[in-house]
């Protein structure tokens, strides 16, 4: 069978070029592949992946320092808050609370003072002398110290202590719908809360 194309180019590249496998090595340092990167690669290593990533966050870290003009002394916050509403019931428990235990200091407190008033002689000097200035020819005067004796001392200020508490917790109560009204007005009391250092 006879080629009846005609001559043909020979190409000089191919024809006498070496082929793939005999091609000699490119002169310069030989080394793994690298691809072109968009980015410059971080001087914390060439390992890919997660870990060169943290690796270069952690320079950074390293690399950073404090501005020397920078205020070290911590900031104190402080919150302005505002009291709208005082809740009547949460009162009246509280306010019922405290005046019963007023109460019982007033009691204990009236108890000590009767029992270093008579150990001093205040009552029997008192009352000496008063039942001198009332007492006449048909009969002794006043006696002080039986009329101000300990257990009529403990009544009397028990039944004011029980007086206080009704009254102190009905006030109170009061005082909160009063509040309520009067804030729903003016927008009540504005506190400045700042935190402790």
């Amino acid at each position: 069978m006879t080629d009846t194309r005609g001559p043909q180019p020979q190409y000089e590249g191919y024809a006498t070029g070496p082929l793939p496998g005999e091609r000699e090595p490119a002169p310069g340092p030989s080394g793994p592949y690298h691809p072109p990167q968009a980015y410059p690669s971080p001087a914390g290593g060439t390992q890919g992946g997660r870990s060169h990533g943290t690796q270069g966050a952690g320079a950074a870290q390293a690399a950073r320092r404090p501005r020397t003009g920078a205020r070290t002394t911590p900031r104190t916050r402080k919150a302005r808050l505002r009291v709208a509403k005082a809740d009547p019931w949460s009162v009246m428990k509280v306010s019922f609370l405290l005046s019963i235990a007023l109460g019982i200091c007033t009691v204990v407190a009236s108890a000590v003072l009767w029992m270093v008033m008579d150990a001093m002689g205040v009552f029997s000097t008192v009352g000496g002398t008063i039942s001198e200035a009332t007492g006449s020819n048909e009969g002794n005067g006043f006696d002080l110290q039986s009329f101000l004796s300990l257990p009529r001392v403990l009544i009397f200020t028990s039944v004011i202590a029980v007086i206080d508490v009704v009254l102190a917790t009905a006030l109170a109560t009061l005082g909160s719908f009063i509040y309520n009204l009067s804030a729903g007005f003016v927008g009540g009391i504005e506190l400045t809360l700042a935190e402790d250092e």
